[in-house]
């Protein structure tokens, strides 16, 4: 049987370093174990930008950040964007569907209004991570 492949945006991955025990952090330990999770030079640009903020040492240490980032960039499938996608409201969003269209993914999981109203997006499923938990 094929791996599901996820794309995840920024901010569930996130909150599955900062909050155990929740949806974001099922969903996170879900896909690594059963699926691939793809990215783009762009996501992993903005998820290892967003964990090195100072802001987030109060909550979680920068050697766990770092790990968590090593370990996830140990398993994800790069993605190379040669169709590009502009379509949400927010363009900052595209970036998300460029990878799951250009990688096949099954799910793009989010939290982000502007993406969860496309769903679904050539076929690919757009759920939050409780969501697809239910499935």
């Amino acid at each position: 049987m094929n791996k599901l492949r996820f794309v995840i945006d920024t901010n569930i991955l996130i909150s599955s370093i900062l909050s155990k025990n929740t949806p974001p952090q099922k969903l996170f330990d879900y896909s690594m174990a059963h699926g691939i999770i793809l990215m783009s030079e762009a996501t992993v640009t903005e998820i290892t930008e967003v964990l090195t903020r100072k802001k987030f040492d109060r909550y979680v240490s920068l050697v766990k950040r770092s790990k968590f980032l090593q370990t996830l960039a140990s398993k994800i499938e790069a993605i190379e964007i040669t169709e590009s996608i502009n379509i949400c409201r927010d363009h900052k969003d595209d970036k998300f569907l460029e990878v799951a269209v250009n990688g096949k993914a099954d799910y793009l999981i989010t939290g982000d209004h502007d993406l969860l109203v496309l769903h679904p997006f050539r076929d690919i499923q757009i759920l939050t991570p409780a969501d697809f938990l239910e499935l």
